[in-house]
């Protein structure tokens, strides 16, 4: 793997975007070091706790590479991380090129991928494109989450690198592929229920599809319900 370039690390507050919608797309660059505990990143706030942080979603990672295709098709907007609500953002490396359960070292922590991530309608409230997520979706152009195995300080001026490979047939682009091109193809979800490594939230719906040949209907985390996101 090419050496992993850090462009820069965010994090934000939640904020309310009306209606009593509660967003965390919103970051702000960090210069200096922050500690990467299991729960998340320094003092970065999340809109819904239920769906956009704990243990397995940790550390949002995206590449700075897709950036040139959305303003392509978007040229109405300057986009620049941290657009997607990244945590992180680098260049060579991309959905491609990383697989499930690899670990990573940075600064003084150690990482590991547990899950790619699945775009939410927050990102059409934010940039006023309704099928933003399901672009995402489609394409591919998702990122991913990391598990924090041991926690420590990371900063944009420490080495980010690979240090264990446990499954390399299973690239994020791939589990992607699986999980929303083909939802129901047997022999693609018996692998992401054999990975230990997968989130057990993605591997327990590949168990429900397997057993109930039936997808799972993604239209609340795609286009918002009226209920989705409000504070309490």
């Amino acid at each position: 793997m090419n050496t992993v370039y850090v462009d820069g690390v965010y994090i934000g507050k939640a904020k309310n975007l009306g209606q009593g919608l509660i967003s965390d797309t919103d970051k702000r660059p960090v210069a200096n070091r922050l500690w990467l505990w299991p729960q998340g990143l320094g003092s970065d706030e999340h809109g819904d706790p239920r769906f956009h942080t704990g243990p397995e979603r940790a550390l949002h990672h995206y590449p700075a590479e897709h950036y040139s295709y959305w303003r392509k098709r978007h040229p109405q907007i300057d986009w620049c991380a941290p657009a997607f609500g990244e945590n992180l953002s680098t260049h060579c490396l991309t959905e491609e090129q990383v697989c499930l359960g690899d670990m990573f070292r940075w600064g003084g922590a150690l990482l590991q991928v547990s899950q790619p991530r699945s775009p939410c309608y927050r990102l059409s409230h934010r940039w006023g494109i309704p099928d933003l997520p399901q672009q995402a979706q489609n394409n591919g152009r998702c990122g991913w989450f990391y598990r924090v195995l041991k926690p420590g300080f990371v900063s944009a001026d420490q080495p980010f690198e690979l240090i264990q490979r446990s499954y390399p047939g299973l690239t994020v682009a791939w589990a992607l592929r699986c999980f929303y091109r083909e939802p129901l193809e047997h022999a693609g979800l018996k692998k992401l229920v054999d990975c230990p490594a997968l989130a057990s939230r993605w591997r327990d719906i590949a168990i429900k599809r397997m057993r109930t040949g039936l997808v799972e209907d993604w239209s609340s985390r795609l286009l918002g319900l009226p209920l989705e996101g409000l504070s309490a």
